[in-house]
Formats: structure tokens, C-alpha cells, sequence
């Protein structure tokens, strides 16, 4: 039985794929990565043969040719259990091949794509440095032309996909010259084991511990002049443009989060007793589950009105931008209630409900904060 307009027979076999995959293979592990910060090469070829990444990429480059709402799906599944897995999938699909499917030559495509679809590879994009995030004209990392190559120095910080051992490369914001007193941005591709180019991984993170996270370091890293993605003093475009269908698969994450957070909290207040009833009939629990219930679906139907706006070839820019900022605050919001309907128990490991706490909070800020996401509405307002 279908459960939303925007969805198909297929989109609910796809879900219920993921689901079981999820369960079976991600819940077991799930606490002992993140307790231990590890990221799983084992868990990502696994979702790799089960046709995770290049979801929207042509078959004839070893993808999927999937749409939107099915990528989005998988994502939202997989956060349901485990939101670091759900992040590796999103990075790799949004931020790995979709900018190179999107812009590449058919040289890069055959040459990076084939290995990303399978999960032995994945990608990285680097746009955040120590004073560019929000501010992508801050960028630092320059790329110099030396000859038929170029030359690039500078660095990267909180780079998801970057520095495990199946991390291919990056693709990199870099500046490459000044145009009428503005900085050129161009996007430019670099593989693992370039020399001049290292990686090293981020420890300490309070969310998504078992993702892949690292900052990297370009000193005198030389690459072909074919490198360029796009065209020249593009890069800014080609960033925005992917931060678009990013902003998608992080309201996913956000969705699939609240999921989880939710049906958790439901079974939990059915077993718990005090004053010798569940805890699910008094009403202050019932009102704060009837909430969580009436976020979630309004914040499905604008991830998935958003994803059919884009299949469709509409703009959905606005869009994404509400959905990713709703999203990430009514998880935030479910999350909280979901700590305080279990009480002790939610603040103490290996509980789900202290994960899903702690892994929430990157939602407001990847991809977009909520305040540059409320600048981004507001200009489709004319204000």
C-alpha cells in the first residue's frame, strides 16, 4: 500500500530493501563505530553491492539511473539506523559524482566514476578551509597554471570521504586568479597519491563519528591542466549547483534520523511503567509523540516535493533550502523530546537515543547553516 502521493510501488520495495539492509548489516555495528570512531571499509563496499552509490549515475558508468526520491529514500533509511553510513552514502552521491557527472569531461566520468559506484572508492569535496564555509569567496587554496599543469597550495578542513584508505581524491574549490577585483574559483580534481597532496583524520568529532572526516594539505601539488572540472573561474557555480542536491540528501539524513528518534520513543513509552501504567497513556508523553508524528510527515512532504520538483526539471532550489533547514531543526527538535521520554536511559551509551542527540546537530550546519539557508529563502522573497 503506497503511503505517499510521490511515491511508487518501487520506491516502497526499494525502502523496504534498504530497511532490512540497514537492520541486518549497519545496527549491529553501529555503536561500537561510533563509540570508537571508526569508519567501516567492510559496511561501504557492502552498500556498494547493494547499489548504494551512483545511484542517479547511467548504467552504462556502472550506475543505478535511479531518480531522486530513490536516492533520497536510501539515505533516509540508512539514517534511520545510523546516520555516519547515511553521511558516507550522501557524500559519495551528492558531493562525490554528482559534480562530475554534471560537469565532467567524458575522460573524468569513465576514469572516476565506474570505481565510485561500487563502494571500493569513494569521494570527497573540498570547499571549507580555516576562513571559507559560509563565505566560499574566502577561500585560500590557490591553483597556479605551471605549464599544461597546475600548481596548488593550501588546505582543507572537515572534509567528509577524505581520508580513509579507500578515499580516491577530491574534487577542490581553488582560486585560480582575479577577474574586474573578484576571486576566480575553479573547481579542480585531484587523486589520492598526488605528491605535494596529503590527508590526515579528523578525531574528536561529537557526531558521525564512524564517517570519514579529514583535513587536507596541498604543498606545491602538481596536477594536469585537464584536472579542471568545468570551465574555468566556474568553481563557484559548480559549488552552489552541488550544494543544491546536497541539501537534499542532509534533509534525508535529518528525516531518517527523526524516524528512528520517533518510533524509538513510541516503543519505549509502551514497556515503560510508572504509576502502573505505559508511560504512552499519560498525555504530556502521548502530545509529544503526536508532535514528533506531525513534523515528520510535514517535513517528508517537503523532502519529497522537493525531490519531484528536480526530477522534473523545475527549480527546487528554494526548495531544498527549506527542506534541508526545516529538517534539520525538526530533528533537532525530536531528538531533544525523544531524550526526555526516556529519560535516564537517553543519556547513557549504547542507547540509540544519545546517538541520534549527539548526531543531529551537524544537520544545522553541513551543507548550509540554517542562517545562510534563511538568507537563501529570503532572496527568493525579493528581500
Amino acid at each position: 500500500m503506497l503511503t505517499n502521493p510521490f511515491l511508487t510501488e518501487a520506491h516502497e520495495e526499494l525502502r523496504k530493501r534498504v530497511r532490512e539492509f540497514a537492520e541486518r548489516e549497519i545496527l549491529p555495528m553501529a555503536a561500537e563505530l561510533d563509540e570508537k570512531e571508526l569508519f567501516s571499509e567492510e559496511l561501504t563496499e557492502k552498500m556498494g553491492k547493494m547499489g548504494f552509490f551512483g545511484i542517479q549515475a547511467p548504467k552504462s558508468l556502472g550506475g543505478q539511473e535511479m531518480d531522486t526520491l530513490s536516492y533520497i529514500i536510501i539515505v533516509e533509511e540508512l539514517a534511520r539506523i545510523d546516520s555516519s553510513q547515511a553521511a558516507t552514502v550522501a557524500a559519495v552521491n551528492s558531493l562525490g559524482i554528482s559534480p562530475i557527472l554534471k560537469y565532467g569531461t567524458d575522460k573524468q566520468k569513465k576514469a572516476l566514476i565506474p570505481e565510485l559506484c561500487t563502494g571500493k572508492k569513494i569521494w570527497a569535496f573540498g570547499l571549507t578551509e580555516e576562513n571559507a564555509g559560509s563565505d566560499a569567496m574566502g577561500s585560500e587554496t590557490t591553483a597556479v597554471k605551471d605549464g599544461d599543469h597546475w600548481l596548488i597550495n593550501g588546505s582543507k578542513k572537515h572534509i567528509t570521504n577524505s581520508a580513509s584508505e579507500i578515499s580516491g581524491g577530491v574534487t577542490l574549490q581553488a582560486v585560480t586568479g582575479e577577474k574586474n577585483g573578484r576571486k576566480r574559483l575553479s573547481a579542480i580534481i585531484v587523486e589520492k597519491g598526488t605528491p605535494g597532496f596529503r590527508s590526515e583524520k579528523s578525531k574528536g568529532k561529537m557526531m558521525w563519528r564512524a564517517s570519514d572526516t579529514g583535513n587536507l594539505y596541498f604543498d606545491n601539488c602538481r596536477v594536469p591542466y585537464e584536472n579542471l572540472l568545468g570551465e574555468e573561474g566556474q568553481g563557484g557555480r559548480i559549488m552552489l549547483n552541488t550544494l543544491d542536491s546536497g541539501r537534499l540528501s542532509i534533509a534525508a539524513i535529518g528525516l531518517g534520523l527523526a524516524r528512528g528518534a520517533m518510533e524509538a520513543s513510541l516503543e519505549y513509552s509502551k514497556t515503560r511503567v510508572q504509576f502502573g501504567i505505559p508511560i504512552s497513556k499519560f498525555q504530556a508523553i502521548g502530545f509529544k509523540l503526536a508532535d514528533m508524528d506531525m513534523k515528520i510527515e510535514l517535513a517528508r512532504n517537503t523532502l519529497y516535493n522537493a525531490c519531484w520538483r528536480k526530477d522534473n526539471n523545475l527549480q527546487f532550489a528554494r526548495e531544498a533550502a527549506i527542506s534541508k533547514l526545516y529538517t534539520s531543526e525538526i530533528a533537532r527538535e525530536i531528538a531533544d523530546e525523544a531524550v526526555q521520554i526516556h529519560g535516564a536511559r537517553g543519556v547513557f551509551k549504547p542507547g540509540v537515543i544519545e546517538r541520534y542527540y549527539r548526531d543531529q546537530r551537524l544537520l544545522q550546519i553541513g551543507e548550509g547553516t540554517s542562517e545562510i539557508l534563511r538568507l537563501v529563502i529570503s532572496r527568493y522573497m525579493g528581500v
